[in-house]
């Protein structure tokens, strides 16, 4: 949208919402001076500045890893890791591709900081440097899998968890399914299948 376009509100305000559409497209419209029109049209050439920027990174990433596809192909074979190709490539730059250097799938989920005594409240609270960056995306696939209809053997295990130890370490114990589903294929360099995970 362009400075001075109307913008009609009525197709996003919830039904539940009990301002009339009225008022709330008054305060959308509202009054801009000459001065604040400057300011915003600043505002969105520096935030389409900032996604060209982005676009042109992703871009740059997505050179550098295609040396890596094999590793990634069989990455994005796991649940959760075929929507976004992003996904697969922050995995692989966070563990590596060479799963020699973690002698067991334990020690991957230890190294990410997802051992059942990292979400524990009656222990230390500090995590490995992978849970930083890695063990929130590994989250957020846990979080969508458990709501997936297509891989039962996900939200079968965090229901049963749930129901004895909460939430929070079901969906740690989902992410150890997870790495340990990655550390196996990627030792294996076998895609992934439900059995053994």
């Amino acid at each position: 949208q362009h400075l001075g376009e109307t913008f009609d509100v009525a197709p996003f305000v919830d039904g539940r919402c009990k301002t009339p559409i009225e008022e709330i497209q008054a305060a959308v419209d509202g009054a801009v001076s000459k001065e604040q029109a400057v300011k915003l049209r600043q505002c969105l050439n520096h935030i389409d500045e900032l996604e060209m920027h982005k676009s042109e990174i992703e871009r740059e990433i997505f050179r550098l890893s295609d040396k890596y596809e094999d590793i990634l192909t069989l990455i994005r074979t796991v649940p959760g890791f075929d929507k976004n190709p992003m996904t697969a490539i922050q995995v692989l730059s966070e563990i590596g591709g060479d799963m020699s250097v973690f002698t067991t799938a334990k020690n991957l989920v230890s190294w990410a900081g997802c051992c059942p005594h990292n979400d524990q409240s009656n222990h230390t609270t500090r995590i490995s440097r992978a849970g930083s960056y890695f063990k929130p995306v590994l989250v957020q696939v846990a979080n969508a899998l458990i709501k997936s209809k297509k891989h039962p053997e996900f939200s079968t295990r965090y229901r049963r968890i749930k129901a004895r130890r909460g939430h929070k370490k079901a969906i740690i114990a989902i992410c150890r399914m997870i790495l340990t589903a990655i550390w196996h294929i990627l030792t294996d360099l076998k895609p992934y299948t439900a059995k053994g995970f």
